[in-house]
């Protein structure tokens, strides 16, 4: 039997013999209701409890009409009693006598609610308890219904404060510790304490006369009462957002208890919290074997008032209570968590950034002490996956609160768009279709009903999210096999990414870096070009040999031509070839594609096809940002290709050097353009039309002039106009209709100017990215860094990762004047050393310390230029004789490198 459940048990058996069962008719001779049981002394009690427990003795039924027995100076209480037992469970377990002294130090403050009387009417609900050390059959009423006491015991904030005043008048808090052990040990008295009536204990005792359906009828009546004092605006508090705790009062309350030295109640406290953790476990498991569903209200409340308290942060708290808190609110069931992350976003705001520090810093200290082996991963340590379970309740607690749009601006599902039987795509989508593979979608945003995509403007920035210290460590091909492995239980009926006994981070995608969130992209895709090398050569045995590769064939002078016409016969044929690991080669050029050729082939194409007077884009003067051409005279396949291209420069690793504004990647996503994207795609217009917002005086109409037409520019620069309702040109906008003139001007611009183009340049994305976890581990503003790279360009950071060959040290004479020259060289001819070393002149995931760039000895001193090994990342520099040599030579060699130069 655990501790926890044995301590309850025996905590019973004291009850028992001091107080009584409060039954009349009592024929237990252990049962001082009876009146055959000896009277005993708590001391005497307390042996002959742990005699009944190692004798499996039977325990009355407990009734609430119980007096209690006065407590004679110098004897244990049932309180001080129960604290006592984590220290003589093992020796009662294994039949060793050992009973706590009569002289150790155990005291207790006084009673913390009227004792209930002899005569109270009870009810069916009253007498009726449950304990976690009895059988099954006893788990039918609440799980926590669980107090074994006569009395009711709760904290409030007077109580808590006359309790310290009294303490600090007797220069003695025992009372402190037994108060807080004794509320914060039993779940069923947390949920009594804080509530917001402080002068009423639980609501359940104050109608005692009444069925516990009346009582919670009443219960909703008073709820909604206060819900509209409280909330205001004619707006009322939902269900599952209600918290019967009085944040304030609670707050207020810890705030008092900081300021008494934490060596007077520390340990009482974790203790008391690691009991907690222990019965809420238990009783859960309970819960499960018997089927019952658990009391959700009582759940989300205990864990709102432990999370509250601000010394959670503390290492003591770190070590022992947090983790175990964090196990525990890791096995809540989704409902619960569901509904604490409500109460969190509603009731805890300014409380969620301490909670996340709290569990950062507990996931960091557990990954910087932990050893971990080829045989025992991150992954497989509790305290980090759970404290990572945690934070995921936190996660979407923060989306909201922060600022949400409507999910109704989710993109539709481009598999149920109407696509022509002739269309080049046709057999494509209608395999999609058909498609039955599982999404990677999170359960717990499911039953919130919100995305990461809805959140405009979070709480907490995102990228407090991060844990650098864990992603550094994190092996992510463990955890992509961890991630397969989930995903195909998933697709055997069970519950995605929530059953499996296996963890993995790429389901907790907020707490990894964008750098580490792209080797778990990796693995996938180099998976799938394993997977199509291995189907290559069974059908080269079997007579019917198929190409491994997606080769293309291109002319540097018709690259667009070329590259666009191969591409579209490989996707006509069959569209999962453009999954096979991408090999280029220039007409008339000598060389083996390894990556380099390829980085080429996709910095040349891009810079044409993004091209304004290619006509398929255009260019935003003001933020220098391409957006597609509403009067476009290429096809639909024209475009479905472009997202092709973009969509294969991820699945090959392959940074491009393209400006979309953010509103596409969001897009891209699933996410409908809104007024907020204006920002960065138009500033002038997004600041005219706030303009309008923000207007409050009655002459709108006088001030603007404006109807519900508009007009625009093509790529051509002719003006034309489109009318956002029937008869927009006679609607003039005013103080009533000018928010939907904003929402529908912003529609047109971003989403419906562009429906026919941008749904095929999605579509073409999809067609390579729609099997991969890309939605899952990436938000848009890091699809963003994973398509175009990094914004920092530190070239320090690219000096301290990179490593030398043939002889050349960090300490060479030449290796010091190349960092002295690069150091001093323009950003223009800097990017230009990237593309002449790497074949791309953009930055990594990451920055350029996770460019693993090489410096190789290329022979003595002679004329020759510097070359590169850009499939490698690999330069050969020639030892020249002085450093105004190397200037020369390198110069020379970064602005004459394109089309030769580069192997």
């Amino acid at each position: 039997m655990k501790r926890a459940a044995a301590a309850k048990r025996i905590e019973r058996y004291f009850y028992q013999l001091t107080d009584g069962c409060g039954n009349e008719n009592c024929s237990n001779k252990f049962c001082a209701s009876s009146g055959k049981a000896p009277s005993l002394k708590p001391n005497q009690a307390a042996v002959l409890a742990l005699e009944l427990f190692k004798e499996d003795s039977p325990l009355c039924e407990y009734h609430p009409a119980k007096i209690p027995r006065t407590q004679e100076a110098g004897d244990l209480t049932p309180e001080s009693f129960v604290s006592s037992l984590s220290n003589v469970i093992e020796s009662a377990s294994s039949s060793e006598k050992k009973v706590p002294s009569a002289s150790s130090e155990l005291e207790v403050g006084e009673s913390l609610t009227p004792t209930t009387s002899s005569n109270t009417p009870t009810t069916k609900t009253q007498t009726k308890t449950t304990s976690p050390s009895v059988s099954d059959k006893d788990c039918t009423n609440k799980p926590y219904n669980a107090s074994s006491s006569t009395k009711k015991k709760y904290l409030t904030e007077k109580i808590l404060h006359d309790i310290l005043e009294t303490c600090k008048e007797t220069n003695s808090y025992s009372a402190l510790r037994a108060s807080l052990y004794q509320v914060f040990s039993e779940p069923e008295c947390l949920y009594q304490s804080f509530l917001k009536s402080d002068s009423e204990p639980a609501k359940s005792e104050l109608y005692p006369n009444l069925k516990k359906e009346e009582v919670r009828e009443l219960e909703g009546e008073m709820e909604k009462d206060q819900d509209s004092v409280a909330v205001g605006k004619g707006e009322i508090e939902s269900c599952s957002d209600y918290l019967a705790v009085d944040i304030a009062s609670l707050r207020r309350a810890y705030k008092e208890l900081s300021s008494v030295p934490a060596s007077e109640f520390e340990d009482a406290f974790v203790r008391a919290l690691l009991t907690l953790a222990d019965q809420i476990s238990i009783d859960l498991q309970m819960c499960g074997k018997c089927g019952n569903s658990c009391n959700l209200d009582m759940l989300v409340q205990v864990f709102v008032i432990v999370f509250e308290i601000p010394m959670l942060e503390r290492c003591e708290y770190l070590e022992t209570a947090l983790p175990k808190l964090c196990t525990v609110a890791s096995l809540l069931p989704l409902a619960a968590q569901s509904r604490l992350a409500r109460v969190w976003a509603r009731h805890s705001k300014p409380r969620l950034k301490n909670i996340l520090e709290a569990l950062q810093q507990l996931v960091s200290s557990k990954v910087v002490m932990g050893t971990f082996t080829s045989e025992y991963f991150v992954q497989d340590d509790e305290a980090i996956t759970a404290a990572t379970k945690v934070m995921k309740i936190l996660y979407f607690a923060n989306l909201l609160a922060g600022e949400l749009d409507s999910p109704e601006l989710r993109e539709e599902d481009l598999s149920d768009c109407p696509i022509s039987e002739d269309s080049l795509f046709y057999g494509f989508i209608s395999a999609k279709r058909g498609c039955t593979c599982p999404a990677d979608k999170d359960p717990l945003g499911e039953e919130l009903n919100i995305d990461v995509l809805d959140a405009r403007t979070p709480f907490i920035p995102f990228s407090e999210f991060y844990n650098e210290p864990l992603s550094d460590v994190v092996e992510m091909d463990k955890d992509f096999a961890n991630y397969k492995s989930s995903k195909e239980s998933s697709g055997s009926g069970l519950v995605f990414g929530m059953t499996s006994k296996k963890f993995s981070f790429m389901h907790y995608s907020f707490i990894l870096t964008p750098a580490t969130k792209t080797l778990g992209l990796y693995y996938d895709n180099r998976i799938r070009m394993y997977s199509e090398r291995r189907i290559s050569l069974l059908r080269t045995v079997v007579g019917t040999p198929t190409n491994p590769y997606l080769r293309l064939k291109v002319r540097r002078d018709h690259i667009i031509k070329d590259a666009l016409v191969e591409l579209e016969m490989i996707a006509a044929e069959n569209p999962k070839n453009l999954k096979k690991q991408l090999v280029v080669e220039f007409e008339g050029e000598q060389g083996i594609d390894e990556g380099g050729v390829s980085k080429e082939f996709f910095q040349l194409i891009v810079e044409e096809i993004f091209n304004p007077d290619y006509g398929m884009f255009t260019l935003q003067p003001e933020t220098r940002t391409m957006w597609f051409n509403t009067t476009s005279f290429e096809s639909d396949a024209q475009f479905t290709l472009i997202g092709i291209v973009l969509g294969l420069a991820i699945y090959n690793n392959v940074i491009l050097d393209v400006h979309f504004p953010m509103v596409v990647y969001r897009k891209l996503m699933g996410k409908k353009g809104t007024y907020y994207d204006l920002e960065d795609f138009n500033k002038s217009l997004y600041s005219g039309l706030k303009s309008m917002l923000d207007h409050e005086d009655d002459d709108m109409q006088d001030t603007f002039m404006q109807t519900f037409r508009i007009c625009y520019e093509d790529a051509f620069g002719s003006v034309l106009h489109h009318d956002l309702k029937e008869n927009g040109d006679q609607i003039y906008v005013n103080q009533i209709n000018k928010k939907e003139f904003v929402d529908l001007y912003s529609d047109f611009l971003l989403n419906t100017s562009v429906d026919k183009q941008f749904k095929a340049f999605r579509r073409g994305f999809e067609m390579v990215t729609d099997e991969s976890p890309l939605h899952l581990l990436f938000r848009p503003e890091e699809v963003e860094q994973l398509i175009c790279g990094s914004k920092s360009f530190n070239m320090n950071e690219l000096e301290e990762a990179t490593e030398y060959d043939g002889g050349y040290t960090s300490e060479t004479q030449i290796i010091k004047d190349f960092w002295e020259i690069v150091h001093a060289l323009p950003l223009e001819s800097q990017r230009k050393l990237l593309q002449f070393a790497t074949g791309s002149d953009r930055v990594p995931v990451g920055g350029l310390s996770k460019l693993k760039l090489i410096i190789a000895r290329n022979g003595c001193d002679s004329d020759r230029l510097p070359t590169a090994h850009t499939c490698f990342n690999v330069i050969l520099l020639p030892e020249y004789s002085s450093k105004e040599k190397l200037n020369d030579r390198l110069i020379k060699a970064i602005n004459y490198s394109k089309g030769f130069g580069m192997l």
